[in-house]
């Protein structure tokens, strides 16, 4: 028998990144929230790999941070191995990865739900979202309880008709044994929502008493670790080890030997995986000639002996993981844990959402993480985010919140999403973004505590730190343009220290024997003066281009336009404008199909 429990303001189904963030944030800037879980024990679960960050990655934690998220925080009270990617390139790929204790992250976790205002943690599974005038009403949990709300935030992960396959040994399950997501699915078709069926997976995990480390490389941490949090003020310690190995020609004669038992081959998996983060059988296939490939060894915490195999990601029957695993230097004698499988499960076309990510054919229904087609818990949390911030600004009666691509890696892939879309599952790179040197790691804080604070979401302190930071930076750049190298130096005196910090060679640390009157700064503020200034050039016409970005975005298109209406459009693109619906100029240009005649012909039409 139904029965109305509690009336709250917003939703949120699923308690992975996602509906982590989702609900944190909606219930800090004041709305009664409730986050829905199939399992307590599975809040901010990583079924797949224990770390967080990486390539890009790392920028997507330090932005969310910034803004007021809660994920880089919670990534330094349960990490246990820091290291910064691509030191040997420039500092706009630089991304820092952590490796994770996935137990002490989850208990991390679910104690800030717990301890939060606002907020109740629930386990129920959701079965149902009631609609009245073509808004959201209610959900209404599989035990038959209503919760009338405004605002629904759909957080799935891969449990929405999840389906795990290993060999021939198919369950209709979600990550880590836990029961599906199985109810909601028709009811969000129902609404009239374009769901598609995508695909995942994992590796096995072994015993670490049963492993070689001798056969192996050691990873180590790095030597002076940085935090994903600017607020942290205690610097990581590393106290894990990670260890590299390889797939072997046995590796490889093994599974092309077995690829017919395959179920990405034999047609049992139907769902489109990730291209960038392949199982061992497809970089067999796609790379016939490749002798071996990179298996990372990394530790599922510190109070377990289970460890992960980056990179043997697969779908394989359990005989032949066994064999597989084997093959392996230093996994001879490997005992399986737990083995890889695949998983399948329902996800949405996210160009049937806004930027703000609340879907265009029901008000207040929002889609964030996997569940709108993404990959990642860093794409997840940070979606999760800007959902839950968005779902509370419109219920307060205030602005949309959303971030362009020029802002953040944030709002590059909320714009990839919801203007592009995706045929396979998302996973946010670098090379995604146009504007990459200025959107680094290093300066996220410049660059949206600001919008964190008019959020309401970062502090009048932690502004005010970030305030005086700048203004250290602005001040030690101008000392540097006019301070020059004594005459005895043996160096040009023409030339400034910031002009000679410019050079290759040169850094701000090495430079200081030419310095003798250098103030003592924190580290924080000559990492910026140093890129600042050697980056200067780069940087000033990068904004530039920032500048006529925003141009184009300012130019906003009417709601209601009839693009049928517009002469000179062609068929294809009067078609995707009209489905799409961009807010301005410069998103209708980033459609795919949408021709420079087409952009030509709207802006025409609109007098731009």
């Amino acid at each position: 028998m139904s029965y109305v429990q509690e009336k709250i303001d917003v939703a949120v189904v699923g308690a992975g990144h996602a509906g982590i963030e989702a609900a944190l944030a909606s219930a800090r800037l004041g709305l009664r929230t409730v986050l829905f879980t199939l399992s307590l024990d599975a809040v901010g679960n990583m079924p797949c790999n224990p770390a967080i960050g990486g390539t890009a990655k790392g920028h997507l934690v330090r932005e969310l941070d910034c803004l007021g998220g809660e994920m880089g925080r919670a990534a330094d009270k349960a990490c246990i191995q820091y290291r910064m990617l691509n030191r040997g390139k420039g500092p706009a790929v630089h991304s820092l990865r952590a490796q994770a204790d996935r137990y002490e992250y989850r208990r991390v976790m679910k104690e800030t739900l717990e301890k939060q205002a606002n907020l109740r943690l629930l386990q129920a599974e959701i079965a149902d979202i009631t609609v009245e005038n073509g808004a959201v009403s209610a959900v209404i949990t599989a035990s038959g309880a209503i919760f009338p709300c405004r605002a629904v935030i759909i957080c799935t992960g891969t449990y929405l008709d999840g389906r795990t396959i290993t060999g021939d040994h198919i369950e209709e399950s979600g990550p880590d044994g836990m029961h599906a997501a199985t109810r909601l699915t028709p009811r969000l078709k129902a609404l009239g929502l374009n769901l598609r069926r995508f695909k995942t997976g994992t590796p096995p995990r072994v015993n670490a008493k049963s492993v070689d480390f001798s056969k192996m490389e050691p990873q180590p941490g790095d030597t002076e670790p940085e935090p994903f949090s600017m607020e942290t003020e205690t610097a990581p310690e590393n106290r894990a080890m990670c260890w590299l190995t390889y797939t072997t020609e046995r590796t490889h004669e093994i599974i092309r030997e077995n690829l017919d038992r395959s179920p990405l081959y034999n047609g049992s998996v139907t769902g489109i995986g990730p291209r960038y983060c392949p199982s061992i059988e497809t970089k067999i296939v796609t790379f016939p000639d490749k002798s071996r490939h990179q298996l990372f060894i990394e530790p599922m915490g510190l109070g377990t002996e289970e460890l992960y195999i980056q990179g043997l990601s697969s779908s394989l029957p359990e005989d032949v993981q066994i064999e597989m695993v084997h093959s392996v230097p230093g996994l001879e004698n490997a005992e399986i844990q737990r083995f890889a499988y695949a998983i399948e499960y329902e996800c949405v076309d996210p160009t049937e959402l806004y930027p703000t990510l609340e879907t265009k054919k029901v008000a207040g229904l929002y889609g964030a993480g996997q569940f709108n087609g993404s990959s990642g818990y860093e794409e997840a949390a940070v979606q999760g985010f800007v959902a839950g911030v968005n779902a509370a600004r419109k219920l307060r009666g205030e602005s949309a919140f959303i971030l362009d691509r020029s802002t953040s890696y944030i709002g590059t892939l909320v714009d990839d999403l919801v203007t592009k879309g995706t045929p396979e599952p998302y996973r946010m790179m670098t090379s995604r973004s146009e504007y990459r040197l200025y959107l680094r790691q290093d300066n996220a804080d410049i660059r949206l505590c600001g919008i964190g604070h008019d959020i309401g979401l970062v502090s009048d302190e932690r502004m005010k730190r970030v305030e005086e930071k700048y203004a250290a930076v602005e001040r030690e750049i101008n000392r540097m343009k006019a301070t020059y190298p004594p005459s005895n130096m043996g160096i040009n005196t023409g030339i400034s220290l910031a002009d000679l910090i410019r050079r290759p060679e040169s850094t701000y640390e090495n430079i200081a024997i030419y310095d003798k009157n250098r103030p003592v700064l924190p580290k924080s503020v000559t990492n910026e003066v140093e890129i600042e200034l050697k980056y200067a050039g780069y940087i000033e016409k990068q904004l530039r281009h920032i500048a006529e970005f925003r141009r184009l975005e300012e130019k906003l298109l009417p709601a209601d336009i009839d693009y049928g209406s517009i002469a000179g459009l062609r068929l294809e693109a009067r078609e995707k404008l009209s489905r799409i619906r961009p807010a301005s100029l410069g998103q209708a240009s980033r459609i795919s199909g949408v021709s420079p005649a087409d952009m030509a012909a709207l802006m025409i039409w609109l007098g731009a």
